[in-house]
């Protein structure tokens, strides 16, 4: 895609990514984008770069606007190899006068490219750098996602290149906030929150404040992947904001997987139960969901149930998977429950609640039926489902 200017004399320049369908886990159905940011001006400064294969499409945009020996400056705001893959090459091309980064960058990057020679300058929060008739103002954002990451602010635009926050996995043809559908960018958005950010929700609320305290303006947010936010910018703000508080609605997520079917059938019977008091319920197959799919959606649920079968002693391959995924994602206060079938030994509803229990999740209790469900089963099957309804009116 060719170069974009966001504010006068400030590029997008980097690449789009249509194809990727996973990303660490995480799934990309509809691609990603690699930001970056040129800034014309005394200096010539260049904000990150883009994944290594992407290296062409960044040193053709910057060359429609600039000859790329002509920057000065480069900013690293986040050493991930989607952002750094390619800094020998870049390097080596443009020949910056200092690159800068947090003082974690700077040991990360000698650590993965095993370099002595770049002009790498550690900069902190607080730091300013001039442009000439801009300034950098640099803000650490430690584990939001990473231990090198940081803002770079501009403080005469009021514009907040934000690194991996405030991103989003979907590429398109438009650059900007405003020129998608804002409920399809608000799903995207929270589906990145869910998958990489929310296990630093109480870091996201410090950053709130202090940016509050510091009284940044901010009328642009530039992340590193997916559209820009200049139409309404404080909409993301406000939106990490509740899912860093990890509010949840009345919305009971049912996850769980089945071998013959007597497992799927308990799973409509707890939904049934919920149904009955209430509560919207989202049911999760997890032969049919992604497990980022499952996550976006546990973000603003107030309960989650697991179900599965017991094979080997033990859980079912895809609940354990997704239980082990969830876990590193850490979240909070939420009401649980869990149910199967099974057919001699029947351990995988107690490894499910034990589970939900390391989570810090509320149980409000659990039904194991051996083989095929009849209607007894099936009844403690919707009462399960009502008793963890009334658990949530009373959460």
């Amino acid at each position: 895609m060719p170069p974009c200017e966001v504010k006068k004399d400030i590029y997008w320049v980097g690449a789009i990514d249509w194809n990727i369908r996973d990303f660490h886990g995480y799934s990309t159905y509809m691609g990603t984008t690699y930001n970056a940011y040129l800034v014309l001006d005394e200096k010539v400064t260049l904000f990150d770069t883009v994944k290594k294969p992407f290296m062409s499409d960044l040193i053709h945009n910057i060359h429609k606007i600039v000859k790329p020996e002509e920057i000065d400056y480069l900013v690293v705001n986040h050493v991930e190899m989607d952002h750094s893959g390619n800094m020998p090459e870049i390097i080596e091309r443009i020949k910056p006068e200092k690159v800068f980064c947090s003082k974690m960058a700077e040991k990360g990057l000698r650590a993965h490219f095993h370099r002595h020679d770049w002009p790498l300058e550690v900069v902190e929060t607080g730091t300013s750098l001039s442009l000439g008739n801009r300034s950098v103002t640099f803000l650490e954002t430690r584990m939001l996602h990473w231990p090198d990451s940081m803002f770079s602010y501009i403080p005469e635009e009021k514009l907040l290149i934000s690194s991996d926050a405030f991103g989003q996995h979907w590429a398109t043809s438009e650059r900007f906030d405003d020129e998608v559908n804002t409920r399809e960018l608000m799903a995207h958005a929270a589906k990145y929150y869910a998958n990489i950010i929310l296990l630093y929700s109480r870091l996201v609320q410090k950053l709130i404040k202090t940016v509050g305290e510091l009284g940044i303006e901010i009328d642009m947010i530039a992340p590193d992947h997916g559209l820009i936010w200049r139409g309404e910018p404080g909409r993301i703000i406000e939106a990490y904001d509740k899912w860093s508080r990890q509010e949840a609605i009345n919305k009971a997520v049912i996850i769980y997987d089945t071998m013959w079917h007597s497992t799927e059938t308990m799973a409509n019977a707890v939904a049934d139960g919920l149904v009955q008091e209430g509560v919207s319920v989202k049911m999760m197959s997890l032969k049919a969901s992604h497990r980022s799919d499952v996550m976006t959606e546990v973000l603003d649920a107030k309960a989650v149930l697991f179900g599965s079968p017991t094979l080997n002693n033990g859980l079912f391959p895809t609940i354990a998977d997704m239980l082990c995924y969830m876990k590193g994602l850490k979240p909070r206060g939420k009401i649980g429950a869990a149910f199967g079938s099974y057919g001699w030994s029947g351990e995988a509803v107690k490894l499910m609640t034990k589970a939900m229990e390391e989570m810090g999740f509320d149980i409000a209790g659990s039904v194991r039926i051996q083989f095929v469900p009849e209607h007894e089963g099936l009844k403690e099957c919707v009462d399960l489902g009502r008793k963890v309804a009334r658990a949530m009116k009373e959460a």
